[in-house]
């Protein structure tokens, strides 16, 4: 795999592309850009997440930064210790859901959100061209450690929450931490809104027991301990903890676009208002702004958490997300975050009193359909504007690619960042619509030369 540089950060295999002067490099530039000051630093629990944390730590220091170490920690809660700590900024070390052999760096600004466009070009520039401010032996600080941060993580979850609610449920939850950096916090979480934790893969090795992307294939062992158990729902993190699936009570992987659904069938209710999600996410949150009525709207945003962030802050929402099972309440943070989806959706089934498949049942169904193809750069743009001319009578957004929505259904067409593929995706009420929408997006993309 090359080395990925994007706005989310940068990503790339240990020992191939992603090295330790690579990494110093990158904290030599995070600290030039920076001028100096704070920076917090957490890691998820890959076995080579300390010799990454190291090198970039090398790289602050050298430009005169103060690190403050978490060690391991999940992406949201070194959010929160950033402007906890009132910090310059942030770091994360990790690969997200990318197998063990990856691991990445992840920059936060002073609020702890991911970085917008142009500052995370402003970065890769002065890395390309080793612009670094070293500072003297005299200047160089000592960094010092805070084992505080998953502590002040699920006190800030729990202040979104009514605990007596959920507690007197008595709810049994079996949480998939895939070995990773949000098994410490969620199990606190959940203990602490009185829930029975039947932990799994909890341990924090970094050595996934199964490919840690939560989606249905990988959630085989939690569907069937949630059935051995008898459990009220099965909740699965990924390996930073910015995203979660579930399971409902009878075993069944329901989908991660309910994550956000669900958080959001709560959230209309008790905090009535716009909210934002991406271009990729599903339709299920218009339908449920809609029957909230009022002032209950979705905007849709670019893909990426820092776009749907920069849609919230223009539009007044309180929250938003993505519909990767990644819920973002600005209570909490501005980080997609596993913790506070948990926390919703365990307030949902309290304040209801029904199970999870019984609060699926009320949100409209439909089948989404995720495909990429090869295509160039060059022919992306010619693919777009045909999709547009083609669909120039629909409601179209182009702010990240085109997504053309129709009475039964809607479609998504965008380039990678990183790749030269093209993405295709689509939402209908059937299977077959689906199908179709697909369909018809790739005769769209066939007829470009």
């Amino acid at each position: 795999m090359a080395l990925m540089m994007s706005v989310s950060g940068v990503r790339g295999v240990i020992g191939e592309t992603l090295t330790p002067t690579l990494a110093a490099e990158l904290g030599c530039a995070f600290g030039t850009m920076l001028g100096g000051g704070t920076v917090v630093i957490g890691r998820d629990t890959r076995p080579s997440g300390p010799m990454i944390q190291a090198a970039v730590v090398s790289g602050l220091l050298a430009t005169g930064c103060e690190p403050i170490l978490l060690e391991v920690a999940s992406t949201p809660a070194v959010g929160l210790m950033v402007r906890r700590h009132r910090a310059a900024g942030g770091i994360v070390i990790t690969a997200s859901h990318n197998p063990i052999a990856y691991n990445g760096i992840k920059f936060l600004t002073d609020e702890g959100l991911a970085p917008p466009p142009e500052r995370a070009q402003r970065l890769y520039d002065l890395h390309a061209r080793k612009a670094f401010r070293l500072v003297d032996a005299l200047t160089i600080c000592q960094p010092v450690c805070d084992a505080s941060a998953a502590a002040v993580h699920v006190e800030a979850a729990l202040g979104i929450a009514a605990p007596s609610k959920v507690a007197a449920r008595r709810y049994r939850i079996v949480l998939d931490s895939i070995n990773g950096a949000g098994g410490v916090e969620g199990r606190m979480l959940l203990e602490k809104l009185g829930c029975a934790v039947i932990p799994v893969n909890a341990e924090p090795t970094g050595r996934f027991a199964h490919a840690p992307e939560p989606i249905a294939e990988n959630l085989t062992q939690l569907c069937e301990e949630v059935r051995r158990h008898h459990a009220d729902a099965g909740f699965a993190q990924d390996p930073d903890a910015d995203r979660l699936a579930i399971v409902d009570e009878q075993g069944r992987f329901i989908g991660e676009e309910y994550t956000l659904a669900l958080a959001a069938k709560h959230l209309f209710g008790v905090l009535p208002g716009p909210t934002a999600a991406n271009l990729s996410t599903s339709r299920m949150i218009d339908d449920l702004a809609a029957a909230a009525g009022g002032s209950c709207k979705v905007y849709r945003s670019a893909v990426g958490e820092a776009n749907v962030v920069a849609a919230m802050k223009a539009n007044g929402c309180v929250w938003g997300g993505e519909g990767n099972g990644g819920v973002i309440d600005t209570r909490v943070g501005v980080i997609r975050d596993s913790l506070t989806a948990m926390v919703l959706v365990l307030q949902l089934m309290g304040s209801t009193g029904k199970s999870i498949s019984q609060l699926v049942t009320e949100i409209p169904s439909y089948t989404m359909i995720k495909t990429k193809f090869e295509c160039s750069k060059e022919r992306i743009a010619r693919v777009l504007q045909a999709v547009k001319d083609k669909y120039r009578d629909s409601k179209i957004n182009d702010v990240d690619g085109v997504r053309v929505d129709l009475p039964d259904g809607w479609a998504h067409i965008r380039g990678s960042n990183t790749e030269p593929i093209i993405r295709i995706i689509a939402e209908a009420v059937t299977p077959q619509r689906a199908d179709a929408l697909v369909a018809e997006m790739k005769a769209v993309m066939d007829a470009v030369g």
